[in-house]
């Protein structure tokens, strides 16, 4: 069980510290062929990269298979903060920046691809991220992902996944392959947040698998009100990206 629960850790820890280094790499590639990358993206990129790690190995991952309020803690890491932190590093166009022309422009067809508009949408990126929430705290696979290695792997995977494909379609910092409106993504941004809102209820209420009823309280508390903190970074974002546009038509 400690051989399969370290293979894990490192399995889903290694990606992350391959983009941290591929990252830094590309940076250092734009500082020299093109223009200084800034600080700050590299940064937001970095404690992103930090946070994701630390939530999948490490003290925290271990004790996440018997603390439901330490899996908690993990999955807002993964899930939320990560993907923020993550998307504010422009990824994408430090990507675009660094490549040959012909390989950015096919890049750049791939984004306009059908299969990623659709999974990129506002509307799929909120049923895959709060979806999936769903169908893990109120069936038995929160208690399987602590027994099977494979899906213990998975649901982390789809967990960091869908949190980024949500946050970068809300915000557009990062080249997008979809032009939603504003109030499109506000208005998916709203009913996404209720609808992890009213998980959090319902996990206080009815306990996972497995999870103690004062474990569960715990832990969907801290969903409830460390979802809304990073849920409120989220909606400054979007209103900041909205004012931007709004006062750039204005002076035009």
């Amino acid at each position: 069980m400690i051989k399969y629960e370290i293979l894990s850790q490192l399995l889903l820890a290694l990606p992350f510290v391959a983009a941290f280094f591929l990252y830094m790499w590309a940076a250092a590639s734009s500082n020299a062929t093109y223009r200084k990358w800034s600080l700050y993206r590299t940064s937001c990129w970095t404690l992103g990269i930090l946070c994701a790690v630390s939530s999948v190995a490490g003290p925290l991952a271990a004790r996440a298979h018997m603390d439901f309020t330490a899996h908690m803690t993990g999955h807002l890491l993964l899930g939320m903060l990560a993907p923020l932190l993550m998307a504010l590093g422009t990824p994408l166009t430090l990507l675009l920046r660094t490549l040959p022309v012909h390989a950015a422009r096919k890049v750049s067809k791939l984004l306009k691809g059908r299969f990623v508009r659709f999974i990129s949408s506002p509307v799929t990126a909120s049923v895959l991220n709060v979806g999936g929430l769903w169908i893990l705290y109120t069936t038995s696979l929160y208690g399987m992902m602590h027994h099977s290695f494979f899906v213990h792997v998975a649901v982390h995977i789809h967990v960091f996944l869908a949190g980024y494909l949500f946050t970068v379609s809300m915000i557009s910092i990062d080249p997008s392959p979809h032009q939603k409106t504003f109030t499109h993504r506000a208005s998916v941004l709203v009913l996404a947040l209720a609808a992890h809102g009213i998980l959090s209820k319902y996990v206080y209420a009815h306990p996972p698998m497995h999870v103690s009823a004062e474990g569960a309280q715990q832990g969907a508390m801290l969903m409830y009100y460390g979802g809304d903190l990073i849920d409120l970074c989220l909606i400054v974002l979007l209103c900041y990206e909205w004012f931007k546009r709004v006062q750039k038509v204005s002076l035009t």
